[in-house]
């Protein structure tokens, strides 16, 4: 992957209270209010059972590639209904299709949903489940033509007129109107249908989506004049007067009609950009809430979902098409989920095991502290194609990797991408699960199976959860936004997602689970289960978060900073003392000087006390030697070569808080050195962070992840080298095991419990997968 990571180079790598709530462990939570009008098919759908789980592959009939769709003639029940035989017969039990504005509605108010209410019947009659995907970038031309000033426009001034894609501003009311009312047709049109599981409506979310400029340099959306002015309320309510926004602007506005969004960065502030850049992710959310609740209004049973195009870890907050927040996503739908190519044909490199796991537990974390799971709303099923840059092929154990690690993760649905490769298009003949010819591969009867071994085991799967974790590792985005529009200011290309990937390997390679927390979370509380938390390249905070922070350490916790900790604020503006917003108090120190070094590196003092760790014992930093300048009653844990204190430890109320004078993530990530991951390994353990794993024998590269619930575990076993390896895992239960049982061949497992610990021992083949069901003992 490349530094500056965006949908377009990773690819190619508002809490709605008033939402039917859905479950993370699968069924609809709906009130006896909501449920008293509906239908007898809809309270009875096993669209709320927790005994279905849906594994589900990318098909609407005949061969067209999303969006697109293909005439309905004659021939299509017999034509769909043998595709559908062959997918139902393989192992699936869910099909995602797909319904695109353009077809769907050729002239206003003409509705025509003639494929998907075929499909919808033909899969009916094989008892699949459907799932519709929502296209509403694929505008009908009547759109630009009744609404011409809602063309999307970019900072340059220039205007897109739609071809096909990207469709047209819904920041234009009457544009927004149109598409909600397409949307409540088609939701009102598909509630008749048993076979309707469920939404997603909004694939990959963007400004602007399926569309590139190559003719505009850095372009940035949206300028028409319905963005701006929907820009200029959200300032009016954030900063109630004109003189206020002057203040933070620096500006010299007489009218609020003056105020625009900024086009170019200068010397001076770059407040504007920031809250251009906040406006732009809260619009995202936003509009996300108006077409679940479009949907919503004649839908009060099925998930309502959206999906982004990469885990967030992987893209950049500050990109011109616009970069959805995953948590604010979650929040505003039943699931938010991801697609996941992780041998994508525009990819530099495919995506290793460990880019895997931190991606799904970062995609897994934005729903997690709203009590969510999430979706995979389209996993690859075939090489990567775009034009002649062709990736290497997927094979079949890549897609059963693939498969059991979402499944690993919590993943809630499965929808593989696609079942025909694609036929048209810079795609052509790219991400198909079988040939176009529509004969099977190997990799559709691999995932076949595995989907079959999922739907045995989908009430054990839906009511599990992944093992909690201890550690936490603040996502915060603010820190992609040093220097505001001006990247290049930044010499650590991206820092924030190599400090966030670098700390993650650490936990990964250690079997310690780990969650991602937002800046949200920390700001309104929801960090207090985590006994480290861990505040990688946190340059910008928020005063809000910095108090997050503090209550944080008050009420017990552990606080791991890095260099800078708070330099600026959330206005760009820098902090008297670093670090900044009163956190120089809770961390017992401030910055004395700061220096660039090509190699920091610390060393261990005698008085450090670290748990497995030696005084004069050295580790990495990255980029910069902090000098520290420790208050009384601070610890100094670690100093640079010329003797200046380097890592500080402060107890703060019933907590503690470290400050580390360099970057360790980065170090972590980029250097992979292990002496800085057994640095923070051994701050984990002394915060009481525990291994619910040990694995042992001459398995070096072996993964073991756990879904829990009160009476069972599944173990999950991936031995990530090609050579064969002996493994023994010690697993803590809170119970009593009854049985083991490995869910592929069905055999029983034999195990040893020792205490509140049971012992599996395995010989791995190269590359195998291994699940394990324990279940506790009467």
């Amino acid at each position: 992957m490349s530094d500056k990571t965006s949908r377009r180079d990773f690819m190619r790598v508002i809490t709605a209270t008033s939402l039917t709530p859905y479950l993370p462990k699968g069924p609809a939570a709906v009130s006896p209010a909501e449920s008293s009008g509906m239908e007898d098919k809809q309270r009875t759908s096993p669209a709320a059972s927790p005994e279905f789980f849906p594994v589900a592959v990318w098909y609407s009939g005949g061969k067209a590639r999303a969006p697109m769709l293909e005439p309905v003639n004659a021939s299509s029940p017999e034509r769909w209904g043998k595709d559908l035989d062959k997918i139902k017969a393989v192992g699936f039990n869910t099909v995602k299709c797909w319904v695109d504005w353009a077809t769907a509605e050729p002239s206003p108010g003409e509705f025509d949903f003639k494929n998907l209410n075929l499909l919808l019947s033909l899969a009916h009659s094989r008892a699949l489940r459907v799932i519709v995907q929502i296209y509403t970038d694929s505008a009908p031309d009547w759109v630009g033509e009744r609404y011409p000033d809602a063309r999307f426009v970019d900072r340059s001034g220039a205007v897109i007129n739609s071809e096909a894609a990207p469709g047209y501003c819904m920041d234009d009311e009457a544009v927004k109107a149109e598409i909600v009312k397409f949307l409540t047709a088609l939701s009102k049109d598909a509630n008749r249908f048993p076979a309707l599981y469920g939404w997603d409506v909004w694939s990959e979310p963007h400004v602007v989506n399926w569309a590139d400029f190559p003719y505009l340099k850095n372009p940035e959306f949206c300028y028409c004049r319905y963005t701006q002015a929907r820009f200029r309320r959200s300032l009016q309510a954030k900063y109630k007067t004109l003189a206020a926004l002057n203040a933070a602007w620096y500006r010299g506005f007489s009218s609020w009609n003056q105020v625009a969004p900024p086009r170019f960065p200068t010397i001076l502030s770059y407040t504007d950009y920031l809250d251009w850049r906040a406006f732009i992710t809260d619009k995202l959310a936003a509009d996300l809430k108006t077409r679940v609740m479009a949907v919503r209004a004649d839908d009060h049973v099925h998930p309502i979902t959206s999906h982004a195009a990469a885990p967030g870890l992987f893209t950049w907050p500050t990109d011109g098409y616009g970069e959805p927040d995953d948590w604010k996503m979650a929040a505003n739908a039943d699931f938010f989920g991801t697609s996941l190519y992780p041998k994508h044909a525009e990819m530099i490199h495919p995506l290793s095991y460990h880019q895997l796991a931190a991606g799904l537990d970062f995609e897994r974390s934005a729903g997690h502290s709203l009590g969510k799971g999430f979706w995979i709303g389209e996993l690859q099923a075939g090489q990567g194609v775009t034009g002649m840059r062709i990736a290497a092929p997927v094979t079949s154990h890549d897609l059963a990797f693939w498969m059991w690690q979402v499944v690993a993760h919590g993943a809630r649905e499965i929808a593989i991408y696609a079942w025909y490769p694609m036929d048209s298009g810079y795609e052509s003949n790219g991400y198909g699960l079988i040939h176009l010819d529509g004969t099977l591969t190997a990799r559709a009867r691999r995932a076949g199976n595995v989907a079959k071994v999922i739907a045995r085991h989908a009430a054990e799967l839906n009511q599990a959860e992944p093992a909690p974790a201890e550690v936490a590792i603040l996502y915060n985005r603010l820190s992609y936004m040093v220097g505001g529009s001006e990247p290049s200011l930044s010499k650590l290309g991206n820092a924030e997602r190599d400090s966030l990937l670098g700390l993650h390997r650490v936990f990964f390679d250690q079997q310690i689970p780990v969650d991602f927390v937002s800046a949200q979370d920390v700001r309104d509380g929801r960090i207090s289960a985590y006994k480290i938390l861990f505040l990688p390249y946190a340059v910008m905070l928020s005063k809000h978060v910095a108090e997050g922070i503090r209550r944080y350490v008050e009420q017990g916790g552990a606080a791991v900073a890095e260099a800078r900790l708070a330099w600026n604020n959330a206005r760009g503006y820098a902090s008297e003392l670093i670090p900044g917003l009163g956190l120089s108090e809770v961390f017992g120190g401030q910055e004395k000087l700061i220096r660039p070094v090509a190699n920091p590196r610390l060393r261990v003092t005698g008085s450090a006390g670290l748990p497995d760790l030696i005084a004069g014992q050295t580790f990495l930093g990255y980029a910069f030697e902090e000098d520290l300048k420790p208050a009384p009653g601070t610890r100094v844990l670690a100093r640079f070569p010329g003797g200046e204190p380097g890592m500080i430890e402060k107890a703060h109320g019933r907590g503690k808080a470290i400050l580390i004078g360099s970057f360790a993530g980065l170090a972590c990530e980029r250097r992979q050195d292990g002496s800085t991951a057994r640095v923070l390994l051994s701050l984990a353990k002394a915060a009481g962070v525990s291994k619910g794993v040990e694995v042992s024998g001459s398995a070096t590269a072996v993964e073991v992840r756990r879904l829990v619930n009160p009476a069972g575990q599944v173990v999950f076993v991936f031995n990530h080298s090609p050579k064969p390896a002996r493994a023994a895992m010690r697993i803590s239960v809170p119970w009593t095991v009854g049985a083991a049982r490995d869910w592929v061949s069905r055999q029983p497992v034999s195990f040893k419990q020792e205490g509140h610990e049971v012992i599996l021992e395995r010989a791995l083949t190269g590359n195998q997968i291994w699940i394990v069901g324990l279940k506790a003992g009467s």
